[in-house]
């Protein structure tokens, strides 16, 4: 449950940074706004696939959800994308745009170990 809590917190916290709403959270997903504010108060586990979905909007790596603490939200902050007013084709650009960011940083990482 704590880790659901955490989870939780990091999903509301990265929703927030970026000026998102509950709803157009929900509809990019395709699910209720209830179900997002379970996921986000830690009620409910959130199922992986919906994490993967939400990182690559948020533009963030999955770990980031997973255990982002206080001093890296700071972080976050400083380096936030403002999705005021966006459309829900706006929603899914901003998710393809998210995944395409880390596979080149993925790549990246796999180019510097050679």
């Amino acid at each position: 449950m704590e880790q659901s809590i955490t989870i939780g917190k990091n999903l509301a916290f990265l929703r927030e940074l970026n000026n998102m709403t509950q709803e157009k959270v929900a509809e990019y997903l395709g699910i209720k706004r209830e179900t997002i504010s379970y996921y986000e108060n830690g009620s409910r586990n959130t199922p992986l696939d919906i994490l993967n979905k939400l990182s690559d909007l948020y533009q963030v790596q999955l770990i980031d959800i997973l255990e982002m603490k206080e001093e890296d939200r700071k972080v976050k902050t400083a380096m936030a994308f403002r999705a005021e007013g966006l459309s829900a084709e706006g929603y899914k650009a901003i998710g393809e745009f998210g995944k395409i960011v880390k596979n080149y940083l993925k790549m990246k990482s796999i180019e510097e170990r050679k």
